[in-house]
Parts: structure tokens; C-alpha cells; sequence
């Protein structure tokens, strides 16, 4: 978008965040808009194409603090100055009670409206590609385990026939004829001068004279690709895992940008987890609970830990087996094993006989401090 555009747009608007926004939120507005925004989202839907544009146009800017600072600075002396015709308003320099040293103007203007006579204008410059993101479905020992697969996207990718130069194999892109390569064109004001983008290479400083056939001169082809990714051990449930440069490819020789995996992972049928932490929940008797016992309890590689209960042990209570929890780069964590104590539902007439007895020989009643409690 030209720079001189900059005063009919208001990109704080746009993205819906107040003039004095900190980075991190206006990158969390921008990624917000652009997810509800993006083609992929909305298919054949063209409006939806047209405010994407609108918010990455916005975010283009206001994530630049360069640019972001020419952009207020336009702004304030636009809705101050009367750009429209005369710099200085109506009464030229003081008239309306305002006034400011032409030579620093003339710098301002300068650096917005791209007036630099010599060297590349801004459409030829590289620009980053977009970043990307996919989601990853994992089986939960593959989560605490790692594992190496690969992730299926549809997305821009550079074309594969003319390798991203968008001219046809043996044939080149050339220098355009109208603005020499530089991508911008000068409009001269007198006390400055207006650049635009060149109509002729679309501000990309080069022409394709012969194009692909497969891009039809773009350099890029919507295909679904495969990438691979290397999930580290103890990656959990909704973490982000970037891979840079497997993004969308960049413009003009730019880099391409970031691609982010979101991992999902899966349940298990005996284990939970907290953290690094395994969790599991393991049934014993009456007797072992009362008693006492060796118990054997499964771990999530397929073998099994003794764990002595003591005597007199509570349902609900957790013992903590150390070091068979997750293995991440960082630590091990543990496994957390609460016992219940299982009741059952059917007693053989031997079984009966010997809890009826325990409960002739009971004469302390668990619920004795409860009485009298009014």
C-alpha cells in the first residue's frame, strides 16, 4: 500500500487495539483477526479475502516500529498540517496558529513518502513469508516418549516448476522498463515528492515476460506438502512447536516464514498426567488397606513397580514412585499412584460370615465424634 494512503486508513481501528498498544497485544490482536480472516477459513468467501488483506496490511505497519513511528508521525501532522494541496494549511507556515522547521518536515516527508531519488523504492525489497500453523494429533506415549513424524498442510509453497521466479524454465525475469527496477515511481510536489508503486511491475522492480505456466508468473502454487517434525519428549497437550522457515515462502527473495505445530494429544486407558507427573489410580482391599501390602503397579513402559502399602491406609491416599513420571530434557517427573479401597458387590456366603464377624468384634464407631455435635 502506497505510503501516502497511510492518512485514509487508521490501523489501530482496523485492528481493533488503543494507539498506545505494546507489541505482544497487538500481535495476539493481529493473529486473532487473521485466523477468523484467513482464505482457509473462509473458502470462495471474497469479503473475507479483503479484510485479511485490510489486517495484514494494518499489522505490516504497527509491528515495525520504525514504521509505526513515520506512520503517527504522518498521522499527527496530516490531521494538524492539511496535506491536501498545501503542506502548511491554507495561510502557509504559522497560518492557524501553528508552525514547524521546514528542514525537519522536509526529512519527515521524505522518509514516508519514499522521496529518495536514488537506489531500490520499497515494493522491491524482500519481504517475509507468512507464518503458518497446523495441528499435530499425538497418542499420549508418543507425547511422553517423542517422536519423529509428519505434519500435512495445504498452503502456498514456492512453485515447483519455475522455482518461485514466476517465468517460464529457460526464461528469467527482466528489469522493468518503467521504473528502471526500483518498483516505485516518483510523483513530483515541488516542496516534496510522492511515490507509488510501479502499475507496470506492481512494485516488484521486475517483469515477467514469458510466465510459468503452472503459476501463471506468481512463483507460488497452493499444493499440500508434508513436513517433517521432531517432537521432543514430554511435549504436552496444546504446546506450540515452531519450525522456522517451513512457512508460507517469502516475496522478492525473502525468507519464508515460521511454521507452528500445535500438538493434541490423546487419553490413555490407565494414565493420567500433571505436569511431568503420571498419575494412576490402582484398587486394593479391604484387607490390604487394613493390613497392609506389596502391591504391583503397572508403569507406562511396560513395567511394574512394587509399592508397599502400610497398615491402616485410607482410600484416596497417594503414594509417590519417583522418577517414573515423564522423561523431559529438563527433569523426570514422577508417578503418582492413589489407591482406592475397592468394596464388592457380591460376597460369598464365607466372605459374609468373616465380615460380619469383624463387625460383631467393632465396638468403636467410626462416627463416635460426630455425636452430640449439634
Amino acid at each position: 500500500m502506497p505510503q501516502h494512503d497511510w492518512l485514509e486508513k487508521d490501523f489501530y481501528k482496523i485492528l481493533g487495539v488503543p494507539e498506545d498498544v505494546t507489541e505482544k497485544d497487538l500481535t495476539k490482536a493481529y493473529r486473532k483477526l487473521a485466523r477468523t480472516y484467513h482464505p482457509d477459513a473462509n473458502p470462495n468467501d471474497t469479503s473475507a479475502e479483503e479484510k485479511f488483506k485490510e489486517v495484514s496490511e494494518a499489522y505490516d505497519v504497527l509491528s515495525d516500529a520504525e514504521r509505526r513511528e513515520e506512520y503517527d508521525q504522518l498521522r499527527k501532522y496530516g490531521a494538524t498540517g492539511g496535506f491536501a494541496g498545501n503542506p502548511f494549511g491554507a495561510g502557509g507556515p504559522g497560518a492557524g496558529g501553528f508552525s514547524f522547521d521546514t528542514g525537519n518536515l522536509s526529512d519527515i516527508l521524505g522518509d514516508l513518502f519514499g522521496g529518495r531519488r536514488n537506489g531500490p523504492g520499497p515494493g522491491t525489497g524482500p519481504r517475509k513469508g507468512d507464518d503458518l500453523e497446523a495441528e499435530l494429533n499425538l497418542s499420549f506415549d508418543d507425547a511422553v516418549n517423542g517422536v519423529t513424524t509428519s505434519v500435512h498442510l495445504t498452503s502456498d509453497a514456492a512453485c515447483g516448476t519455475c522455482r518461485g521466479s514466476g517465468a517460464a524454465p529457460g526464461t528469467a525475469p527482466e528489469i522493468c522498463p518503467q521504473c528502471g527496477g526500483r518498483g516505485v515511481l516518483d510523483d513530483d510536489q515541488g516542496f516534496f515528492s510522492l511515490s507509488q508503486p510501479c502499475p507496470r511491475c506492481s512494485g516488484r522492480g521486475r517483469v515477467v515476460t514469458t510466465p510459468c505456466s503452472t503459476c501463471r508468473g506468481s512463483g507460488i502454487e497452493r499444493k499440500p506438502r508434508q513436513v517433517k517434525v521432531r517432537i521432543p519428549a514430554g511435549v504436552k497437550d496444546g504446546q506450540r512447536i515452531r519450525l522456522k522457515g517451513r512457512g508460507a515462502p517469502g516475496r522478492n527473495n525473502g525468507p519464508a516464514g515460521d511454521l507452528y505445530v500445535i500438538v493434541r494429544v490423546g487419553t490413555h486407558s490407565l494414565f493420567g498426567r500433571s505436569g511431568n507427573n503420571l498419575t494412576i489410580e490402582v484398587p486394593i482391599t479391604f484387607a490390604e488397606a487394613t493390613l497392609g501390602a506389596n502391591v504391583k503397579v503397572p508403569t507406562l513402559d511396560g513395567s511394574t513397580v512394587t509399592l508397599k502399602i502400610p497398615a491402616a491406609t485410607p482410600t484416596g491416599k497417594t503414594f509417590r514412585v519417583k522418577g517414573k513420571g515423564v522423561k523431559s530434557a529438563k527433569q523426570a517427573g514422577d508417578l503418582l499412584v492413589t489407591v482406592i479401597v475397592d468394596v464388592p458387590s457380591n460376597l460369598s456366603d464365607e466372605q459374609r460370615s468373616a465380615v460380619e464377624a469383624l463387625a460383631a468384634a467393632t465396638d468403636v464407631s467410626p462416627r463416635q465424634h460426630l455425636l452430640g455435635v449439634r
